[in-house]
């Protein structure tokens, strides 16, 4: 996500994968796509680094949690310390082979969903914070304003 040029470029990266400057949130949703954990680092640490510390966090808050689905680009052995350190069992949904352009895989779609959502508010938007734990806060506001929306809805 990029940067504002408020924020201190000690706390932003540039990711040359995904061609970004500025910062890369992780999140771990339940089923439906709601906010269980966040993390939120510079754009420059790689995301099997980052994703430890979800998982511990996650882990940290949800003690019941039995199985975990990883996007493919947490491959190697993060799995298998999950398993070991968390006992977390972890499933990595990997891309079909062979296949070119855009396919929607099981399970992948539902954080992106959530990644929407977060967007949707000004503040999520672009990275205005100063500090990555302010933005993990911001996003946490911003699932707390889509909850509370639906269930006035109802």
């Amino acid at each position: 996500m990029p940067a504002a040029d408020t924020v201190l470029r000690s706390s932003r990266g540039w990711d040359g994968g995904k061609r970004t400057n500025g910062v890369k949130r992780h999140i771990a949703v339940d089923v439906n796509g709601l906010l269980l954990a966040v993390v939120v680092t510079a754009a420059s640490i790689q995301d099997r680094d980052t994703a430890r510390r979800l998982l511990a966090a996650l882990r940290g808050r949800f003690s019941t949690i039995r199985l975990v689905w990883a996007d493919g680009g947490d491959p190697g052995r993060l799995p298998v310390w999950a398993k070991d350190v968390l006992a977390l069992p972890m499933q990595i949904i990997k891309r079909i082979p062979g296949a070119t352009g855009f396919h929607v895989r099981p399970r992948v779609w539902v954080a992106e969903r959530s990644f929407a959502w977060i967007n949707k508010h000004r503040r999520c938007a672009r990275d205005y914070e100063t500090r990555p734990d302010h933005h993990e806060a911001m996003v946490h506001i911003a699932m707390i304003a889509t909850m509370t929306r639906r269930l006035a809805r109802t």
